[in-house]
């Protein structure tokens, strides 16, 4: 059965060379490797954007994450998707620059997988976001000191790709800015 394009994810190999498509709840319950991105958004004080995702998420609901995070769709380019779902998750306009591609899986509790070859994109945004309220419940600006030490109290709060990449994405912001020296 050929998924439709919304449900779509597009099936990758190690090296993120497109091998197919699968239908998305699909790929989440057998594990597949699958194209995915992840924005990260910084403000002038140098703080994180984050966000509580929606207690309609079918995963990880109510778990604080990253600014914005989905799936390109199948035959769209991948930076294209990336703004669009930024400008619906959290009704951003931001301009965005690929960071670097990070490869995890992560078994989430409710017994489906996250295995996922994620292209990571940050940028600056100072205003108030507008998320929507099906994607977001509750949005804030941390900073990395403060986000470090929470997340060591609490780190089940947090989505496990946000644990796994805040590091990195961390000192490739400050290596790559050097506005932020508080990181």
């Amino acid at each position: 059965m050929i998924p439709s394009l919304q449900n779509a994810v597009i099936l990758v190999d190690e090296n993120d060379r497109e091998i197919g498509t699968m239908e998305k709840i699909e790929a989440h319950r057998s594990g597949a490797l699958h194209r995915a991105f992840s924005v990260f958004l910084f403000n002038a004080s140098g703080e994180m954007l984050i966000h509580r995702r929606s207690a309609q998420k079918y995963h990880c609901a109510g778990e604080w994450s990253n600014a914005c995070c989905s799936h390109p769709l199948p035959g769209v380019d991948i930076a294209d998707c990336v703004s669009s779902r930024l400008r619906y998750e959290m009704g951003i306009e931001a301009n965005l620059f690929k960071a670097f591609e990070f490869k995890y899986r992560a078994e989430l509790d409710n017994g489906l997988i996250e295995h996922e070859y994620d292209h990571i994109y940050t940028g600056r945004y100072d205003g108030i976001p507008d998320p929507n309220p099906a994607e977001a419940d509750a949005w804030r600006y941390v900073s990395a000191p403060a986000l470090r030490s929470e997340m060591a109290e609490t780190p089940d709060a947090f989505t496990p790709w946000f644990r796994m990449l805040f590091e990195k994405v961390v000192h490739h912001h400050a290596a790559t800015d050097r506005s932020f020296q508080q990181f």
